[in-house]
């Protein structure tokens, strides 16, 4: 099980960096066409006009699934921010109840976001709604990457959840600690 749980949060984290990537060549195909055509105007010949149809937009929706994909595998390499100055404070024996109530809390939060961008979703793709851009892009289709990522998140704090009452605290302890101190790596 911890084995399909980790592969779960390294195609989350790998398609999170494949919609970065995306966004880095959309980008970089406008920026050299709009050079190039600058070239182009200066030896007074006719500009090629390329563009990337709803850059701006396609780019906001790739921004959302990266960040929404890459929340459960943040979580588990402990690189999410949380306010432990309260939990530093009451001792490791009042710690992990705070704990507990925490991830729980964060858990059914979490489920009903997916809960809630799953049937958003569902519900573009049965009225067929779209965007509004020059390439009209079906919102099931960033809806969904943001669902799939509210589940993936929820799965990580499930496996949170039974990690600290099972062991008594959270994996991404030790990624915390070693930053509180200033050896992360």
């Amino acid at each position: 099980m911890r084995a399909a749980l980790d592969r779960l949060y390294s195609l989350s984290l790998w398609l999170a960096a494949l919609c970065l990537v995306a966004i880095a060549v959309l980008v970089g195909l406008q920026v050299g066409a709009r050079m190039l055509d600058s070239i182009l105007d200066t030896l007074g010949l006719e500009q090629t006009g390329f563009i990337v149809p709803s850059l701006a937009e396609i780019g906001g929706f790739l921004l959302a699934a990266a960040s929404f994909l890459a929340l459960g595998a943040s979580l588990k390499a402990g690189s999410h921010i949380r306010v432990t100055m309260l939990l530093t404070l009451v001792g490791e024996k009042r710690r992990r109840p705070l704990e507990l109530f925490a991830l729980g809390i964060s858990a059914l939060a979490s489920a009903y976001s997916t809960w809630y961008t799953a049937k958003l979703a569902l519900d573009s793709w049965a009225f067929n709604e779209k965007s509004y851009g020059i390439i009209p892009v079906p919102l099931v289709i960033p809806q969904a990457t943001l669902a799939i990522g509210f589940a993936v998140l929820t799965i990580a704090l499930l496996d949170e959840l039974r990690e600290t009452a099972a062991n008594g605290r959270p994996s991404f302890r030790a990624a915390e600690d070693a930053i509180t101190v200033g050896k992360e790596g």
